[in-house]
Formats: structure tokens, C-alpha cells, sequence
């Protein structure tokens, strides 16, 4: 098509991070559908689903920060959830039908002793209601039209799973640190199967996810609550927010104009200045000019080389 034949993009176009502390009962995508409209922008995403079931942090990119998205999902993310012994779901959430009871209930000093089998680099196999591809289908769609479906262990990655509180024999509550990819309904489920009896999930909140923690976010109530008025654009955050956790490398306008011509610059260059964090075989920087995010650039091989370049003005 024409580029003067073009439609404009409906919305103003704004660029930044909202977080959302999402309420239980709704899926991540209607939220991102509602903030949207609210804000009446032009583009956004969200940076990692949470099960309808779940609350908590729900990061939601406009914009530019879009491009960030896969940067944040690769992010650290803390959940806190209750599991319910006894009960098997097909879900592994209470959402689920009940598929399998047991009168087993563990003790504390039981579950404490098979923690550690599920810290570190594991194998899960995900749920069945999980947005997995199986044959080019949702594994959910396929689970909810009644057919079997037989999920493969895939690798994760668990940095912290803690038992926090056993409210009763029914009841404990954890809290996870966990890497990109990691299904807390089947953590609750296996822990459960560990100790010797079934469980599902109750209760699952996250509370935080890379950089963005509670205290960012906004409830979905107090946005939506003028359906006169857009929220205020002082709830944004910057869009390099999303990055506070890679390694800032400082470089001058000069090298910055070469990066975004494409260019790969030698890290000879840059002696003194790589940030001891920095991964020297393929980790990523923040590349700063000034106070001025430029983007994102790979050390590889003895080079800094462009990977996500936006320029965006903070």
C-alpha cells in the first residue's frame, strides 16, 4: 500500500512501563485491552502473563517499550502462593475440575526436606492449561475440547523456593524466585506429589518481575476509575526502567551515532569502562549516553555489537 494511503494509528502514541497490580478473575490480555483503551494508546503489551486466577504485578509496555518486552520476561520474578493437600485439579488451580483426592497431609519438616530436589536447574512439565504448542494448538484449547494432552519436561530454572507459612494441614504458603518459563501450578503440584500427597494452587500472587516490584504498581480499579479522563501519564515509568537490571555502559555521543549506523565497535575502546557484572561471552549491556538510553548492545567476541537500538528520548 501507498505510504500516503496509510491509516494513522488510532491513540496517542506513548511510550513507557505502567504496572499494573492485577486483580483475580481477569486474563492478562483484557487487562492490557482495558489499560489501552484508558490511556487511549496507540501500542501495547504486556511483559509476562499471569494466570486469571493470579494477582499482582502485571507489567504493561507502551510504545517503544515494547521492544523491551522479551528483555523483561527474561527477568528474575518472585511469586507467593498457597497450595491446598489433598486435591488434585486438572488445571492445577482451584479454577480446575477435580480429578483425584487423598487423605495425606505432610509434615513441615517433610516438606522442607523435599524443597531442594525442585531448587536449581530442574525438568517441569507444564500444565495442561498452559499456552504451550502442541501439534500448532494451545495446549488449553485442546484440554478444554476434551482431548488428551501429553506435555514433555522442559528445563527451568528456580533460584529461592521457600515454605513460608502452613496455615493448617490443609494449607502452605511459599515463596519462589524463578527464572524465565517457570509454571508455579506445577511446582504446587509436584511439591505436593513429593511429600506424598496431591495439591493445586489456592492462592498465586507475583511480586515482582526484573526491576519492577509492588511498590510500582497501580491498582486496575484506581485506572479505570474515570471513564471520562485518562489516567496520568505520571504513572508511567521511563522506558529504560525495564533494564535496570543489565549492566549501564556509559559511551559518548560519537560512539553512540556509530551504534545506531549499525556499526560494531571494539571493546579496546571501552577499557575501564565494561561494568565488572557485564558477561564478557555474549552478555548484554545498557548503553547510556549521558542520561540518555541508547539501547542494547551484545559483548561478543571482543566487539560491542547492536542488538536493540531505540534512541528514544527519556
Amino acid at each position: 500500500m501507498p505510504r500516503h494511503f496509510r491509516k494513522k494509528p488510532k491513540g496517542r502514541p506513548i511510550d513507557g512501563w505502567l504496572i499494573v497490580d492485577k486483580p483475580s478473575g481477569i486474563g492478562s490480555t483484557d487487562v492490557v485491552n482495558k489499560v489501552k483503551r484508558a490511556f487511549d494508546a496507540q501500542k501495547a503489551g504486556h511483559g509476562g502473563t499471569l494466570d486469571p486466577l493470579a494477582t499482582g504485578l502485571l507489567p504493561v509496555a507502551f510504545g517503544a517499550a515494547t521492544k523491551t518486552v522479551p528483555y523483561v520476561m527474561d527477568g528474575a520474578k518472585t511469586y507467593r502462593f498457597t497450595l491446598r493437600f489433598g486435591i488434585a485439579t486438572d488445571s492445577d488451580d482451584a479454577d480446575g475440575q477435580v480429578i483425584e483426592t487423598t487423605d495425606a497431609r505432610p509434615t513441615d519438616d517433610a516438606i522442607r526436606a523435599a524443597l531442594p530436589q525442585f531448587i536449581g536447574d530442574i525438568m517441569q512439565v507444564p500444565p495442561i492449561y498452559s499456552a504451550i504448542k502442541v501439534n500448532g494448538e494451545r495446549a488449553y484449547d485442546l484440554a478444554r475440547d476434551g482431548q488428551e494432552v501429553v506435555l514433555e519436561a522442559r528445563p527451568a530454572r528456580v533460584d529461592r523456593f521457600e515454605l513460608v507459612e502452613r496455615p493448617d494441614a490443609d494449607t502452605a504458603t511459599f515463596e519462589v524466585e524463578s527464572g524465565k518459563g517457570v509454571y508455579m501450578r506445577s511446582l504446587a503440584r509436584d511439591i505436593a506429589k513429593a511429600v506424598g500427597s496431591l495439591g493445586h494452587i489456592i492462592v498465586l500472587r507475583r511480586l515482582s518481575v526484573g526491576p519492577f516490584k509492588e511498590a510500582h504498581a497501580v491498582s486496575l480499579d484506581k485506572l479505570l476509575e474515570s471513564a471520562d479522563t485518562p489516567p496520568s501519564l505520571d504513572l508511567l515509568l521511563p522506558l529504560a526502567t525495564a533494564l535496570d537490571d543489565i549492566p549501564a555502559l556509559a559511551v559518548t555521543e560519537q560512539e553512540a551515532t556509530r551504534l545506531m549506523q549499525g556499526q560494531a565497535l571494539s571493546l579496546v575502546d571501552f577499557m575501564g569502562r565494561v561494568p565488572d557484572a557485564a558477561d564478557p561471552m555474549g552478555g548484554l549491556v545498557r548503553v547510556m549516553a549521558g542520561d540518555r538510553f541508547v539501547g542494547l548492545c551484545r559483548l561478543e567476541e571482543g566487539m560491542l555489537v547492536p542488538e536493540r537500538l531505540m534512541a528514544v528520548p527519556e
